[in-house]
């Protein structure tokens, strides 16, 4: 008897760990990776193209449901909707660069054309399905960390391991291409070439995380945390860590609050990134208000004690009172 309540206690034990492992997990790594592609995309002023792409990954998810649909019993049943939105959101990419090039002066045209091809492809493909589609397309708008199980974790951090080899070997023309692109072109980095890397990183970045955040919030996740790290952070590096530290805190919380409040965890996700930056701002505008205080108080410290305001005034008199007098000089000569 004693065993068999042992027994029962130990696989409910290990249900629960199943249950909250893979999420934690799964957290912890887009939690790293997010601020860092977010930091890039932030400094390039491309902060739009996240939403851009979110949009149209999720017609390719809807058009991946459709596909397991009417072709039933084939390769498309097994394979994973989100495949099918890492192929939009990469082919996104593409159509954004060919979209741009088209355009000298108005560029950000592109990411507006292709989130309402997005939109509208999610419609067609929702109505296709007969409505089967419609469920996961509600359940992406906002997101579950909860529903990641151990191979959506798989996926997940082979594509993060992916991303991260990437930013490593390209770091410095990262980093190059972000603060100087002139600078980066001379000393002959492939601007074209690395710009289109990044998005096409950012495209799958997206694609995997939607599931947890939602394609409503994914690119809160990337922007926020980046937002406020910017205001406080020294350096790119530094700003970097600041927003890493920031991320991982509001995912973590996150989930536990999900737990308690049974809300959706990546709205609560969100809500602790943009209370974080709210602090940030605060903190930042009490910050600055002290240094100048600082600096008012050193330079009337700088000041002899015995020299007088009036006095300061009657000195300034006299030297416009004989710089006229020359000038008159000047004239009569």
């Amino acid at each position: 008897m004693n065993s068999m309540l042992l027994l029962g206690f130990w696989q409910s034990i290990i249900e629960l760990t199943d249950f909250f492992l893979w999420p934690i997990l799964a957290g912890i790594v887009v939690g790293l990776l997010a601020p860092i592609i977010g930091s890039v995309i932030v400094i390039r002023r491309l902060s739009f193209i996240a939403d851009t792409l979110s949009h149209f990954s999720l017609a390719g998810i809807c058009l991946g449901v459709l596909l397991a649909q009417i072709l039933s019993n084939t390769i498309f049943t097994e394979l994973s909707p989100t495949l099918m939105g890492i192929v939009f959101s990469v082919g996104g990419t593409f159509l954004i660069e060919k979209i741009r090039s088209f355009y000298k002066n108005y560029k950000e045209l592109s990411m507006p054309i292709v989130m309402s091809l997005g939109a509208a492809l999610t419609g067609i493909f929702i109505s296709l399905s007969n409505g089967s589609a419609s469920a996961m397309a509600m359940t992406l708008l906002f997101g579950s960390i909860f529903t990641i199980d151990f191979y959506d974790f798989i996926l997940i951090l082979i594509m993060s391991i992916g991303i991260i080899m990437f930013i490593h070997i390209f770091y410095r023309k990262i980093v190059s291409l972000c603060f100087d692109e002139t600078f980066a072109r001379i000393s002959g980095v492939k601007i074209k070439a690395l710009q289109l890397g990044i998005t096409i990183i950012l495209a799958i970045f997206i694609s995997i995380t939607m599931q947890m955040i939602g394609v409503l919030l994914v690119s809160a996740l990337m922007i926020v945390p980046v937002a406020a790290s910017i205001l406080i952070g020294k350096s790119f590096k530094n700003t970097c860590i600041i927003s890493i530290v920031f991320s991982e805190f509001s995912i973590l919380v996150g989930i536990y609050l999900s737990c308690i409040l049974e809300l959706p965890s990546g709205s609560l996700i969100v809500i602790i990134n943009i209370l974080i930056l709210i602090l940030t701002l605060i903190y930042s505008k009490f910050s600055s208000k002290q240094k100048k205080d600082k600096k008012d108080s050193l330079i009337i410290k700088s000041t002899p004690k015995n020299e007088s305001k009036e006095n300061i005034v009657e000195t300034d008199t006299s030297i416009q009172m004989s710089t006229i007098d020359l000038d008159e000089n000047k004239k009569q000569e």
